[in-house]
């Protein structure tokens, strides 16, 4: 069989996808990846025959270009990063398929986009220009029945009024906005947004001092009173996420799956609630790779779900790292 047919076939398993032949799938994607995306291939070489399905550390998202198979990309996603960092670099094959799996999980928790107003206050990822997550927004904004959907660069009297009358007129609404974002929001403009479902993707970038998620949860529902805080987790790396229904407890895409691995031992997975070092199974990711050890701390649930801790610092990471001099 050969690369092109392969690929049809997953395509259409990743569609058809449910929780009992994810494992399945997945076997048949490292198989695929393992076969046409060298730099996989070089990583396995370097590891050995006895590791299965070894996930790849997410920084060679800022030292390689990253594909399975030969395909001319379409467009990128880039990270936000930091000032002198360097930034990871996502190929897209092709936009379309990003878009339907971000719609596909979004609807998955909170039915169609399509039917709520979207408010968008994501400042440095539009002015960054390669974001995934506005990508998504845009997305979502663009499918909305509501006409006062849209982005919120730093206008936010705008933003406050428009909450005020999407309340009003009893609009189902939700507020997605970076975490440093919805704080200065928070306390330039106070306001009970019961009935809003705000939404928080993450991300100070330096430019507020780091909190953790209960933290943050609970300075913006001392500003604005939302019955609950909900977020969101994803990255430039991965074409999936995950959302938090309040609380700090997040649920997978159906086309993603979390395990946690010992610190030092990447080959070791750790007892379900136990902490560890986070590794995303994205299938999602056919064209890219699917096998992604994130930077991020965290406990993964035997229901599935997982809770993000806090980022590792680089010199933690052991093991799995043979690319990245």
């Amino acid at each position: 069989m050969n690369q092109t047919t392969q690929r049809a076939e997953l395509l259409h398993l990743i569609e058809d996808l449910n929780a009992t032949r994810f494992d399945v799938v997945a076997d048949r994607v490292f198989e695929y990846q393992r076969l046409y995306n060298p730099l996989y291939a070089q990583f396995l070489e370097l590891l050995g025959e006895k590791n299965l399905r070894p996930f790849l550390p997410i920084s060679l998202f800022k030292q390689y270009q990253i594909q399975t198979g030969v395909w001319q990309p379409a467009d990128f996603f880039e990270s936000s990063g930091t000032t002198g960092s360097n930034t990871s670099r996502h190929l897209v094959r092709e936009i379309e398929w990003y878009l339907h799996h971000a719609r596909n999980g979004f609807s998955k928790f909170y039915g169609d986009p399509s039917e709520w107003c979207i408010l968008a206050l994501l400042p440095n990822y539009l002015e960054r220009g390669r974001s995934s997550l506005v990508a998504m927004a845009d997305s979502f904004i663009r499918l909305s029945k509501y006409k006062e959907s849209g982005f919120f660069l730093n206008d936010f009297e705008k933003l406050h009024d428009t909450l005020l009358y999407c309340q009003k007129s009893g609009f189902k609404t939700l507020l997605l906005g970076v975490s440093f974002a919805l704080l200065d929001f928070a306390y330039a403009y106070p306001m009970d947004l019961k009935g809003v479902a705000v939404m928080e993707t993450g991300g100070m970038k330096g430019r507020r001092k780091e909190m953790t998620r209960q933290e943050l949860h609970a300075e913006i529902t001392e500003e604005l009173h939302p019955d609950s805080i909900h977020s969101e987790y994803g990255m430039t790396e991965l074409f999936s996420q995950a959302y938090a229904k309040g609380g700090v407890i997040f649920t997978p895409a159906p086309t993603m799956k979390v395990i946690a691995t010992e610190i030092n031992d990447p080959f070791c997975e750790v007892p379900f609630g136990r902490t560890g070092v986070l590794n995303i199974l994205d299938l999602a990711n056919l064209d890219t790779i699917s096998f992604i050890q994130t930077e991020d701390l965290g406990k993964v649930y035997d229901d599935g779900r997982f809770e993000v801790l806090g980022r590792l610092d680089a010199a933690e990471l052991r093991g799995c790292n043979l690319l990245v001099e």
